[in-house]
């Protein structure tokens, strides 16, 4: 038998703080339960969100506390129905086994974790031109627009546009060269 009587229900309209503590000491538990056995993997942390939506609605509670267990139990299997949808269009994770590893190369992970990725990318700019590592810098690292870098280079925006495509270009090139001798 709930805790939460109807009397208690009518009195709390006046004090919302203490008649949510009741509530909730009164009915978490078996929210939790509910949601345990429905499946939820954090069942405490979907009980926690089930409560926050009943607190705003605790003063307009009608049926004194078979409507508040209502109220609550619907938000609940609400939850528990939003979590299994988002179960079932989330991919299963699994743990990877490297001896199921088949590939033939090295991951783009691996690649960048094995290697100082940074000095690599410094050593590729100090292969460019100065305007070419300055139009970077500042198109890049300070998302500048092309019209902030003319102002600042003294070059107009269309020359600042090429610059920027010849120094891609130039990196593109650097890369290709470095992926060879790698191999």
């Amino acid at each position: 038998m709930d805790t939460i009587t109807d009397d208690l229900v009518a009195a709390g309209h006046g004090d919302c703080a203490s008649l949510f503590s009741t509530v909730y000491r009164a009915f978490s538990p078996a929210v939790a339960g509910y949601l345990r056995a429905g499946g939820v993997d954090d069942p405490e942390g979907v009980t926690h969100d089930v409560f926050l939506a009943v607190y705003p609605r605790l003063t307009a509670v009608s049926g004194g506390a078979k409507g508040l267990r209502v109220l609550i139990f619907s938000i609940a299997h609400a939850r528990l129905v939003d979590h299994h949808r988002r179960r079932s269009r989330t991919p299963v994770p699994m743990e990877y086994d490297p001896g199921r590893d088949d590939r033939l190369s090295a991951s783009a992970e691996d690649t960048v974790l094995d290697g100082d990725a940074e000095a690599n990318a410094l050593a590729m700019l100090e292969g460019l031109s100065e305007d070419h590592r300055e139009v970077l810098r500042l198109r890049i690292i300070a998302e500048l627009s092309v019209n902030d870098v003319a102002s600042i280079m003294q070059k107009s925006p269309g020359a600042i546009t090429q610059l920027q495509h010849r120094a891609l270009a130039s990196l593109r090139k650097l890369l290709k060269v470095e992926t060879r001798v790698a191999s």
